[in-house]
C-alpha cells in the first residue's frame, strides 16, 4: 500500500439512521415511476408485473443480508472493491472499481440528474430538452442539461464540505421522499377503482407480450424466460445501489453492526414500497395504460387519476425530490471506493488524500467531471444498459466470495454471519446467474458491450501496477 499524507481523517459520523437513509435514498430515484411500463409490455399480466418486483425484491434482500457479513469483516471505505480484492485479488477488485468510476456510478449520477431535469419541466416549462441554449458544433446543450450539470456540481461541492453536510441532506430528503410515497399509497388506495382492479386481475397469470393495439403474443417456454429476464432489467436497475452503505463503512458508527443492518432495513423498506406502489398502479390504471403510458411515465398517469388535474404537478415535485436525494447519495458514496483504490496504488494518487473535512475531495470532483461528460453526451442510458449485466456479475462474484473467504480467511472476525448461509447465498447465485445467462441470449449487444467496457480496465490496471 502506498504511503499517503492526509490533511484530515475520515470521521465516524454516520449513524444507523443516516446509513439506512443513504440506502433508501439511493435506491429510490425515478425508476419506480417509469419501468413498470416496460415490465408490463414484456409480461402482459398483473400477476407477473407484481411477480417481477417480488422476485427482484427477494434477490435484493438475499444479497443485502449476505453482504452484511462482508461489511462486518471489512468495515472500512471501499465497499465492493474491498470485498472483491480480499476474496480474489486486486485485479478483480480493480475491474469493478474501474467500471464503477467510468460508467456504473457516474452514469447513474448522470441518468438521475437528467431525470430530475425532465420532471422539472412540468413545473418550469423553460427547463426543456428541446430548448438549446449552447450550440458548439455537434455539441448542443439544452436548458435541461444545464440544470442537470448545476445539480451535480452543487451536490459535489456540498459533499466536499464533509460527510456531516452530505448525510444531513440525505437523511432529510429520504424522510420527505418516504412520506411522499406513503401519501401516494394512501390516496391511491382511496382512489382505487374496483372495476379497473377486477379487470386487471381477471386473468392474472398468462405470460405474454403486450402490443400497443391491445393484442397479445404468446411465448414459448424459453422465450418466456427471456421475457422475464428482459423485464427484470428495469426492476433490478430501480433496486440497485442497495449496497452503497458498504462504500462509506469507514464513516459509519459501529460498522460491524450497522452496515449489515442498514442494508437489510433499507432494502426491505424500498422493496415493500415498490410492490405496494405497483399494486396502486393496478388499482387505478387499466393494464394497457400502464404498459403504454406517455413516455413510460406510469407515475404521472397514476397521479392524474389519484389527485386529479393537479396530479402531474404533485408527482413531478415528488420525483424531483426523489431524484435530488438519489443523486446526493450516489455522489456521497462513490469517491470512497476511488479513495481506497488510490491507497492501494490503483488509482490517481491525489484521490488517496482527504481534505481538512475528512472527505476525498479530489475523488468527488473527478467523479463530477465524468458524470457531467456523460450527462452532456446523451449516451449515459445506453452505457447503463450495457453494464447492467456486468453489475449483476459483480454481485455474483461477491456472494461467491463469501464462500471463498470462509475457506481462505477462516480466522478473520465475523461479527455478523450471512443469514441462511450456505443456502440463501446459493439461491441468489442461481437466480442471478440465470438472469445473466438469459440476457446473453436475449440482449447480446448489451451484455458483450458491457463486458468490453469492463475489459478496457485491463491495460489501465497493468499501467498502474507497473508504476
Amino acid at each position: 500500500m502506498n504511503e499517503v499524507s492526509e490533511e484530515g481523517k475520515m470521521k465516524r459520523e454516520v449513524s444507523l439512521l443516516d446509513a439506512v437513509s443513504l440506502v433508501v435514498g439511493t435506491m429510490i430515484g425515478s425508476g419506480i415511476f417509469i419501468v413498470s411500463a416496460d415490465i408490463t409490455r414484456h409480461v402482459g399480466s398483473a400477476g407477473w408485473l407484481i411477480g417481477i418486483w417480488v422476485i427482484t425484491g427477494i434477490m435484493t434482500l438475499i444479497a443485502a443480508i449476505s453482504y452484511g457479513e462482508l461489511g462486518a469483516m471489512f468495515p472500512k471505505a471501499g465497499g465492493q472493491y474491498i470485498f472483491l480484492k480480499e476474496a480474489y485479488n486486486d485485479f478483480i477488485g480493480f475491474l469493478y472499481g474501474w467500471s464503477f468510476f467510468t460508467v456504473i456510478q457516474t452514469g447513474s449520477i448522470a441518468a438521475v440528474g437528467v431525470a430530475f431535469s425532465k420532471f422539472t419541466s412540468y413545473v418550469i416549462p423553460q427547463i426543456n430538452e428541446d430548448l438549446i441554449l449552447i450550440a458548439l458544433g455537434p455539441l448542443q446543450i439544452s436548458s435541461a442539461q444545464l440544470l442537470s450539470l448545476a445539480i451535480i456540481i452543487l451536490l459535489t461541492y456540498i459533499n466536499t464540505r464533509g460527510v456531516k453536510e452530505g448525510k444531513w441532506i440525505q437523511t432529510s430528503l429520504t424522510i420527505i421522499k418516504i412520506l411522499c410515497l406513503l401519501g401516494i399509497i394512501i390516496f391511491g388506495f382511496w382512489a382505487l377503482k374496483p372495476e379497473v382492479w377486477a379487470n386487471n386481475w381477471q386473468n392474472p397469470w398468462p405470460m405474454q407480450k403486450m402490443n400497443i393495439d391491445g393484442s397479445f403474443e404468446s411465448y414459448t417456454m424459453v422465450a418466456a424466460l427471456g421475457a422475464v429476464a428482459a423485464a427484470m432489467a428495469g426492476s433490478i436497475f430501480s433496486s440497485d445501489s442497495w449496497h452503497c452503505a458498504t462504500s462509506i463503512a469507514g464513516e459509519i458508527k459501529n460498522p460491524q453492526r450497522n452496515v449489515g443492518l442498514s442494508l437489510f432495513i433499507g432494502a426491505l423498506t424500498v422493496i415493500t414500497i415498490y410492490v405496494i406502489i405497483n399494486i396502486v398502479y393496478l388499482g387505478v390504471l387499466p393494464l394497457n395504460e400502464i404498459a403504454f403510458a406517455k413516455n413510460d411515465r406510469v407515475g404521472v398517469a397514476a397521479a392524474d387519476i389519484i389527485f386529479g388535474s393537479i396530479g402531474t404537478l404533485i408527482i413531478a415535485i415528488m420525483i424531483m425530490i426523489s431524484c435530488f436525494g438519489c443523486v446526493n447519495g450516489l455522489i456521497l458514496a462513490g469517491p470512497r471506493v476511488y479513495y481506497t483504490m488510490a491507497q492501494d496504488g490503483l488509482f490517481f494518487e491525489k484521490v488517496a488524500h482527504l481534505n481538512k473535512n475528512g472527505v476525498p475531495a479530489f475523488g468527488l470532483w473527478i467523479q463530477c467531471l465524468v458524470a457531467s461528460a456523460l450527462c452532456l453526451s446523451g449516451r449515459y442510458s445506453d452505457l447503463l444498459d450495457m453494464v447492467s449485466f456486468v453489475v449483476v456479475l459483480f454481485y455474483i462474484l461477491n456472494i461467491i466470495g463469501i464462500y471463498r473467504l470462509r475457506i481462505t480467511q477462516p480466522n478473520t472476525p465475523r461479527p455478523y454471519k450471512a443469514f441462511g448461509y450456505p443456502v440463501l447465498p446459493a439461491i441468489y447465485v442461481l437466480l442471478a446467474s440465470t438472469f445473466c445467462i438469459l440476457l446473453i441470449f436475449y440482449k447480446p449487444n448489451y451484455t458483450f458491450s458491457g463486458l468490453m467496457i469492463v475489459l478496457t480496465g485491463v491495460p489501465i490496471y497493468l499501467l498502474w501496477k507497473r508504476k
